[in-house]
Order: structure tokens, then sequence, then C-alpha cells
């Protein structure tokens, strides 16, 4: 029997409504998908070459020691959720993330995490190499504004303070006694350098909370630069954070002594260094050991270090756990100082 145009109609109609309706649900799931979360998702992150980032005047970085990273992403409904299916990614609150910073005051802190790590490695293995290096004095670095600080809309955290009157300084502690003579209410002008710029901020001195005293209402720290003949810096672009310390300490080292510690063997590592060759503990080292992995990495040193945290917590101990469950053959190396890392190299690759 032939059918009537309406049945025509219907039956055409029909035939396009499930393609749509499954569209609509398609694109209803990819939008919620999409919803931002107030979360942060922690992952391995890339292994990079140290020799890539180091300059030696005269000498020519080797490429075969690693640094390695964590990488940090905002997460939408459908990353955050996938996330719980990826067995070395983990999900922080965005307070967790950046200790209740701005995202601009996180990124600069990192920065000068970062920079302060480059400066402590080239110092620490420059010394150990027996090429007397000085550190010179570049000024007050901003870790946080105070409340109280009448400076609270004009410092950022990451300026430099190179002035304040126009008087420079030789030291934080000179810095901090010439505000400690002022009194409180008591007009000063601030120099801080931010972007590679001079700029001025005017203010008034105020009691600093938890000393009582007079100051500006900052915390801060000292910034120092490193001075060694030969010439040798750092640059690792939006790179931040302290963990590669020890590795670019290596790396220095290397190039201040003119070997190669490896004999071309892939080594990588994590862990902070400080002015007496200390590593330190760092987070995220099972994402590490997976990135150095993958990077074919033979070796991985990690931190004994066990400040805040019990033995079987330490980087150290971690490191072992997740080689385990990745079934890498690379070997992971216990070091608590710059000389167990040195040691291992001159005693393996000969």
């Amino acid at each position: 029997m032939a059918k009537t145009k309406h049945q025509q109609h219907q039956h055409q109609h029909s035939k396009w409504r499930k393609p749509l309706i499954g569209l609509g649900v398609v694109l209803l799931l990819a939008i919620i998908a999409l919803i931002p979360t107030n979360y942060v998702i922690e992952a391995p992150g890339e292994s990079f070459v140290v020799g890539d980032y180091l300059k030696t005047d005269g000498v020519k970085s080797p490429k075969n020691l690693y640094f390695v990273t964590v990488s940090e992403r905002r997460a939408v409904l459908g990353d955050y959720l996938w996330s719980f299916t990826q067995p070395f990614e983990d999900r922080l609150t965005l307070e967790e993330a950046t200790g209740g910073a701005t995202t601009e005051q996180y990124e600069q802190l990192q920065e000068w995490y970062m920079q302060t790590s480059q400066q402590t490695a080239i110092y620490y293995a420059a010394k150990k190499a027996g090429r007397h290096p000085k550190l010179k004095y570049q000024g007050v670095y901003v870790m946080s504004v105070q409340k109280s600080s009448s400076f609270k809309k004009k410092l950022l955290i990451g300026d430099t303070i190179v002035a304040a009157n126009s008087r420079k300084f030789k030291s934080v502690k000179g810095f901090m006694a010439y505000l400690q003579k002022q009194k409180i209410g008591q007009q000063v002008t601030i120099t801080v350098k931010r972007s590679g710029k001079e700029k001025t901020f005017t203010g008034k001195i105020v009691k600093v909370k938890g000393t009582g005293k007079p100051g500006i209402g900052i915390s801060m720290v000292e910034r120092v630069k490193v001075d060694v003949t030969p010439k040798t810096t750092i640059s690792v672009g939006d790179v931040g954070g302290p963990s590669a310390g020890l590795m670019f300490s290596l790396a220095c080292y290397q190039n201040f002594t003119k070997t190669n510690l490896t004999n071309g063997h892939k080594v990588a590592g994590t862990g902070t260094i400080d002015a007496t060759g200390k590593v330190g503990i760092i987070g995220g080292v099972d994402k590490k050991v997976v990135s150095a992995s993958k990077a074919g990495a033979e070796v991985f040193f990690a931190p004994t270090d066990q400040t805040g945290v019990k033995k079987s917590q330490t980087n150290y101990a971690v490191a072992k756990r997740t080689a385990k469950k990745i079934h890498t053959k690379m070997k992971i190396v216990p070091v608590a100082t710059f000389d167990d890392a040195l040691k291992y190299l001159k005693q393996h690759y000969k």
C-alpha cells in the first residue's frame, strides 16, 4: 500500500530524530566535561638535559645529566574524572597547590626558588672544584606583604628591593637595621627591580607583625648572585621550583673540572641543594621516576632526607616503590649529600 504524504513526512522526521538526539547527548556531555573545577592535576612531566641550559665560558657542557619535572595543569571536569584512571596523577585543590597564593604570586615564588637553586648549585660546585666563588648581594626578595603594610597594593611577591630612600645596602641585615631606625608613620620610598625595570613606591613605616619593630611590613630573603671564573649561568625558561639543585650542581662541577662524570651514560635525579652540599627532600618523586625512566635514564638519584616524613616516606623509599611498580631497569640510588652522588659516579663510571 502506498504511503500518504503525512506518513512519509513522519518517517523522514523519525529517521533524523535519533541522530539529532544522539548528537545532542554528545554535545551535552562535551559541555559538562569542559566545566572548570577548582583542582590542579599533578602528573609526570618531562626530563631535560642540564647541559642544554648550562653555559660556562670556554667549556662545552656534556649532555649526560637530566633534571626532571612534575606537570601541573588546571583540571576541567572531564580531565579530573579521567585522572582517577591514571596511576601517577594526583588531584590537589588550587589552594593546596599554590599554598593560598594567587597564580601570579605562586609563579613568582617558583621562579625565585629556581633562581636560588641555580645560584646555590653554581656556588657549591665552584667551591667543591676549588674555584673560590663569591656571593654578590643583589637586594631583598619580597616573599609576602602583610595586610598592615602601606605597600600592600604596591609591592609584589618577586620584587627585589634594591634601595630605601635612595640608600643602597650590602645585606638584608643592613636594610632591616635602617628601617628599624625610622619612626612609625614616617614616610619611606622603596626602589625595586621588577621584570628588569626599576620602580619606586612610597609608603609609611609600620609596626611589623611578629617582631613589633619598625619596618615596611614584608617577609623577605636575601637575593644573591654568584661571581665565579669561568662565568657560569643556568637558564631554564619558565620551569620553576628548587628540586633540580642536585643535578645542577653535578653539571656545574663537571664544567668547572672539565670532566664527564657519567662516561656518556644517562643519569637523572632530583633533590634540593644547600650551601653545605646537603640534598633535600622534594615533592612528586614518583612522577619524576616515571619521567626519568621514559627518558631512558640508567640511574636516578633520590634524596634520603627525612625532614617532616617517616623513613618509609622519604623520596628514596617512594622512588624505590615506584621503580618496582613500573618495572623499570633504572637503578634508584640513595643520596644525602652532593658527595654521595659524586662518589657513586666516580666509582661506577671511571
